[in-house]
């Protein structure tokens, strides 16, 4: 299926972007890979207090390079960020990376999410790991749910991991009047709930009691959070548009994207989460387009890839998804 085509209602919409995911179920783990192998103009904006990151600071605006070749979100903790080498390695094979006299070096920047308390805590995303995302990546429909980096994703935590439920891997679209698309990609795994931003219900939560979810903004107004640090936590995030931007404004992309992270999550952005977005731009469309009409829609985009994310997932390791979990 062409890369344009708007069956196709995920990040890969975004023609030149491949998705691929590598997923461990045995050890509740994967890591998910965005390939750019022309080049994207990139920038990102860490918000979490917890992150995990390899190759952001190459992604501030005034830096020499802007543009990347991949974008890797792992499982694994900082473990997992070995799997870049593996993204590497494929690119390089392929001759994709920022020319230098000896050949290219891929630029591949990476973000890792903490899920070492769910499956096995000895099974970490690595270099094969990430290779095996490189081989695996198409630009046909994403899959998503409990796949590569949402593999061992969790979400509620605020009555500890035992009344978790499964986080996963979202994807959604934004197109403009003018013909510019934007979408997101979704890790999600964090201490919040998920709230649908449509209906204003929690879609996934602390499980309360045999039904329905505690509400995780009473419980913390009650007392503090039960051992916070003990859960596995952090939300990672690309947007990816065909618009034509530079650094700066990817940097500006990425920053109104949280929006739609903190629509989606409460609470977001917290000491023990790693949130992080990533903001991708092809530069393969001309059509006029501005920063607030970006922003807007990179924000609705996430929202909606989040809330996806905890729709699709299925339970493992013991951890229900929210759907397998009765309503209250």
């Amino acid at each position: 299926m062409d890369a344009k085509s708007p069956e196709i209602s995920g990040i890969t919409a975004i023609s030149g972007l491949l998705v691929g995911h590598s997923t461990d179920l045995a050890a509740a783990t994967g890591c998910t890979v965005v390939l750019c192998p022309a080049g994207a103009v990139a920038s990102v904006d860490v918000r979490g207090g917890a992150p995990a990151t390899r190759e952001t600071d190459v992604l501030r605006p005034g830096n020499l390079v802007d543009r990347v070749h991949g974008i890797l979100l792992s499982g694994g903790s900082a473990f997992g960020l070995d799997a870049a080498a593996g993204v590497m390695r494929w690119l390089e094979e392929h001759g994709h990376g920022f020319p230098v006299r000896s050949g290219v070096v891929p630029i591949v920047a990476a973000a890792a999410l903490f899920d070492l308390a769910l499956g096995s805590p000895d099974g970490r995303p690595d270099a094969a790991a990430g290779y095996a995302a490189c081989e695996a990546a198409t630009a046909g429909p994403v899959d998503e749910g409990t796949v590569g980096a949402g593999t061992g994703a969790t979400v509620g935590k605020a009555l500890d991991m035992e009344r978790a439920v499964q986080g996963g891997i979202g994807t959604a679209v934004e197109r403009t009047a003018s013909g510019v698309t934007l979408a997101a990609l979704m890790a999600v795994n964090a201490w919040g709930e998920v709230v649908d931003p449509d209906t204003a219900r929690v879609v996934a939560g602390p499980r309360a009691g045999e039904r329905g979810f505690a509400d995780t903004i009473e419980i913390v107004r009650a007392r503090p959070p039960l051992s916070p640090y003990a859960s596995e936590n952090s939300t990672l995030g690309v947007i990816a548009t065909d618009a034509t931007l530079t650094k700066e404004d990817c940097a500006r992309l990425a920053t109104m994207g949280h929006t739609g992270m903190a629509r989606a999550i409460r609470p977001v952005n917290t000491p023990v989460d790693g949130d992080i977005m990533f903001a991708l731009a092809t530069c393969a469309n001309a059509a006029e387009t501005d920063l607030v009409q970006l922003g807007a829609l990179a924000a609705r985009a996430v929202e909606r890839a989040i809330v996806r994310a905890v729709q699709t997932a299925t339970g493992l390791a013991g951890v229900p998804s929210a759907s397998e979990w009765p309503s209250g």
